[in-house]
């Protein structure tokens, strides 16, 4: 496997998202506290949280938490399940496995970096899918399809998409893994923000439960709010692949944490209420942020998410140096362009992230707003 490009996105927060006073990038919705989690519980879940042992639970995920993922498909049952610590290490060992020299991928762009490097870094070919249409994201099916070889082994989607909010609508998404099944090419999905559109009719079904082939890559941090516990997951009907996949596992992580697991068993039992929280939150912050862009869209375009909790808005300028002063001299944080650009396809490079996920950002918006008026251009 060849050397990994330098992750530009976990840099770019190694140096800032700790440092910043107000985090206006952030791509988890807001979290919660142990307390609050076992509270769904009932009083018998703070007992049985004490009486955890610290030990080693099963590679693929305990039985629980994977019986409680596994309801969450319609089709997927708990031996479908393996358990990852975060999406990250499941994205990374599908890709190690899946391809490599001689093999061909398609992934979206922009994406979450991981999609894209580690692809490159098994020696497989690799081309990008563009969602920026010119006027718009979208997804062009018909430029999917003239993306495909005959080498062609993994198309990997990411939707609702980080960074940009959007998703496409269902019909689409089942034409999409439609057209992987009759050309024979596994469908990757990272589904990740699934669960807190602001319409029901906008939750896109989930890839494993549409095809016995494709992979449903997913976990507790985005949608849920809970990247603390560091819990995700692959959902997907081939067994071999799934054998596969955790005895690469066993070169990385083994197995998650035992507390970890059994809270994150929690919050799926729960998980009308965990999800329902947080669309409440983004509910109301999507008022806020609508205000705010309307208010100054001399120097913004806002394309509100479709789904999770992440937009990429553009800036009229130099979004780069527009990002770099307002972090230094206001401390706010937002993700310029350069930290998703792509070797596979441009990306618009007058856009930047924000996110719409945690609670609160008027005084983080109301800050911008005084360093924008300030703001020559």
């Amino acid at each position: 496997m060849d050397e990994l490009a330098t992750f530009r996105l976990e840099a770019f927060f190694d140096r800032w998202e700790f440092t910043a006073r107000h985090n206006l990038t952030a791509s988890d919705a807001q979290t919660t506290t142990v307390g609050e989690l076992l509270s769904l519980g009932g009083g018998e879940a703070w007992e049985d949280f004490g009486r955890l042992p610290l030990s080693y639970v099963p590679a693929r995920g305990g039985d629980e938490l994977r019986a409680a993922i596994a309801a969450t498909y319609e089709r997927v049952g708990p031996d479908d399940v393996l358990a990852f610590a975060g999406a990250e290490e499941a994205l990374f060992w599908a890709a190690r496995l899946l391809l490599g020299p001689g093999d061909h991928a398609v992934v979206t762009v922009p994406n979450y970096q991981a999609m894209e490097s580690v692809p490159l870094a098994t020696g497989a070919a690799v081309s990008g899918l563009p969602l920026w249409s010119g006027s718009g994201w979208d997804l062009d099916l018909d430029r999917l399809r003239s993306l495909l070889r005959p080498e062609t082994r993994l198309v990997a989607v990411n939707f609702p998409n980080n960074p940009t909010g959007f998703a496409p609508d269902p019909a689409a998404f089942r034409q999409l893994v439609a057209l992987c099944e009759e050309r024979g090419v596994r469908l990757l999905s990272d589904e990740v923000y699934r669960g807190v559109e602001p319409h029901p009719a906008a939750t896109l079904p989930q890839a494993a439960d549409l095809s016995s082939t494709a992979l449903s890559v997913n976990v507790m941090s985005k949608a849920y709010g809970l990247p603390g516990l560091r819990v995700g997951w692959v959902a997907c009907r081939d067994a071999a692949l799934l054998e596969r996949l955790v005895r690469g596992k066993y070169y990385t992580s083994i197995c998650n944490a035992a507390p970890s697991e059994w809270l994150a068993t929690v919050a799926l039992r729960h998980r009308d209420a965990v999800l329902g929280r947080i669309r409440s939150i983004i509910a109301t912050n999507r008022a806020v942020f609508d205000r705010f862009f309307a208010e100054h869209a001399d120097r913004f375009d806002w394309i509100p998410p479709v789904g999770g909790c992440v937009a990429f808005p553009r800036f009229a300028g130099d979004v780069e140096r527009f990002c770099r002063e307002l972090v230094e001299r206001a401390g706010v944080l937002l993700a310029p362009a350069s930290v998703f650009a792509s070797e596979l396809a441009p990306v618009p490079a007058d856009r930047f992230r924000i996110g719409i996920g945690r609670r609160d950002p008027e005084p983080a918006l109301a800050r911008l707003a005084e360093f924008v008026r300030s703001y020559p251009g």
